[in-house]
C-alpha cells in the first residue's frame, strides 16, 4: 500500500472584497484544467460579479450540500462528495467561512485540512483581516471586529500565498460601478469597511503581510540548506514567550499580540494561568469558564498551554519563565479596580521588579480610528 501524501494547499490572499482573489484563483484553475489535471470547483461564492461568474465555465463544480438549520435550509460545501470524486485539484472559494451548525465540521479551513489530509490540492481565497493575530489590529484600523478569522498555523503551512493587489482608489472605482456589490449593498459598504483610509491601512498592512511570508519562507530554506551543511548550531538566537491568561476578556488580545510576535521571531509561545490549587477548580465559575476559554483559544493558535501551581502570581510566573529561559513575558494592562489578583497592578509591579532578565510587554487596548 502506498503512502498517502499530502496535498499542497495554495491561498489567494486580498486585503479586501473585489480586488481579484477568486478571479486570479479560477484563472489558475482554467490553466490547469487546459493542462490536462483533474480540478474540480469544491465551492464557489459568485456575488454576482459577471467577468468572475466567466471565470468557471467549463470547470466542473461538485454540487452542494443542503444543511437544515432552524427551520431553513442552508448550502454548504460538500466534503464527502469531494473526498468521492477525488481530484488533483479542488477549488474552494471564502477560505474563512463559518460553517451552518449542524455541519460536520464548524470552519472551512477545517473542510480543506480533510481534503488535504486526503492528498487533494487546493486553491482557496481569503483576505488578511482573517488572519486572526490581526483581528485587534484590524478592528484598530477599521473600527470593526472580524468574527470569521484563521489561526495563523493554517495559512503558514500554506506551500503558497500569492498576494493579489489593486490600489484602493481602483477598489473604490470598481466598487461604485457596481462591480464588487449590487448598488445598495455598495452604498453602505462604502460608509463602512469600504473607506478610503481604511483601505489604505489594510493594503499597507498586507504588503508587509506578503514581505513577511517571502522573508519566513526564505529563511526557512536557508535554514533547511544549513541543517544538512550541519552548520546551524549557534547562530540564531532563540527567542521564547510567555502570556499570563487571565480571566480578563482583554486577555485573548494579548495572546494575539504574542502568537503574532512570536512568528515573527520564530519563538516558542507558552501561554500559563496561576493558581493556589495548581487547577481552576477553586474559582467561580465565570471566571473559571474565561481561562478555560482562553486556553482553549491559545491552544487552537497552536500554543503550548499550562496552569501553574502558586500562591504568587508573579513569583511564580518569573520562576516558569526563567526554568523555560523564556525572553519575552506579555501581561494585559490592568484595570484600575483589578478584575481579578493576577491583573492587579501589585502583581504586574512585581513581575517588572524580578524579572529585570526578560522583556515585560504590557499590552494595552487603543479604541479603532476615528474614535
Amino acid at each position: 500500500m502506498t503512502e498517502l501524501h499530502r496535498g499542497k494547499l495554495k491561498i489567494f490572499m486580498g486585503y479586501a472584497a473585489g480586488v481579484g482573489k477568486t478571479y486570479k484563483m479560477l484563472e489558475e484553475a482554467q490553466d490547469l484544467k487546459a493542462s490536462g489535471v483533474d480540478i474540480v470547483v469544491g465551492y464557489f461564492e459568485p456575488h454576482g460579479r459577471k467577468e468572475t461568474i466567466a471565470k468557471t465555465e467549463g470547470l466542473e463544480i461538485v454540487p452542494r450540500k443542503t444543511v437544515q438549520y432552524r427551520d431553513s435550509l442552508f448550502e454548504e460545501m460538500n466534503t464527502e462528495a469531494i473526498l468521492a470524486r477525488h481530484p488533483r485539484v479542488c477549488v474552494v472559494d471564502e477560505f474563512p467561512h463559518t460553517n451552518v451548525p449542524g455541519s460536520e465540521r464548524s470552519k472551512r479551513w477545517e473542510d480543506v485540512e480533510v481534503l488535504l489530509a486526503a492528498g487533494i490540492d487546493v486553491l482557496t481565497t481569503m483576505n488578511i483581516q482573517h488572519l486572526e493575530s490581526l483581528n485587534d489590529h484590524i478592528w484598530q484600523i477599521s473600527g470593526i471586529r472580524v468574527r470569521e478569522t484563521i489561526p495563523d498555523w493554517v495559512v503558514q503551512q500554506a506551500n503558497d500565498v500569492v498576494m493579489v493587489d489593486l490600489t484602493p482608489r481602483a477598489l473604490l472605482n470598481r466598487l461604485q460601478r457596481g462591480v464588487v456589490y449590487e448598488r445598495q449593498k455598495a452604498e453602505i459598504a462604502l460608509q463602512n469597511f469600504f473607506r478610503e483610509q481604511t483601505l489604505v491601512a489594510l493594503r499597507e498592512l498586507a504588503l508587509r503581510q506578503a514581505a513577511h511570508e517571502v522573508e519566513q519562507r526564505m529563511g526557512s530554506e536557508q535554514a533547511r540548506f544549513q541543517a544538512a551543511d550541519g552548520a546551524t548550531a549557534g547562530l540564531r538566537k532563540h527567542h521564547k514567550i510567555l502570556v499570563l491568561v487571565t480571566a480578563d476578556p482583554k486577555t485573548a488580545m494579548v495572546i494575539r499580540r504574542a502568537k503574532r510576535v512570536s512568528d515573527f521571531l520564530g519563538a516558542e509561545c507558552f501561554a500559563v494561568a496561576v493558581q493556589a490549587t495548581g487547577d481552576l477548580s477553586g474559582l467561580p465559575a465565570p471566571d473559571r469558564e474565561a481561562i478555560e476559554r482562553h486556553l482553549n483559544f491559545a491552544r487552537n493558535l497552536h500554543i503550548e498551554t499550562r496552569i501553574l501551581e502558586g500562591e504568587d502570581v508573579a513569583s511564580t510566573l518569573v520562576d516558569f519563565g526563567r526554568r523555560n529561559q523564556v525572553t519575552q513575558i506579555f501581561l494585559t494592562r490592568p484595570r484600575r479596580k483589578a478584575w481579578s489578583p493576577a491583573l492587579s497592578r501589585d502583581s504586574v509591579q512585581r513581575v517588572l521588579g524580578i524579572a529585570k532578565d526578560m522583556l515585560i510587554v504590557i499590552v494595552s487596548d487603543r479604541e479603532p480610528a476615528g474614535k
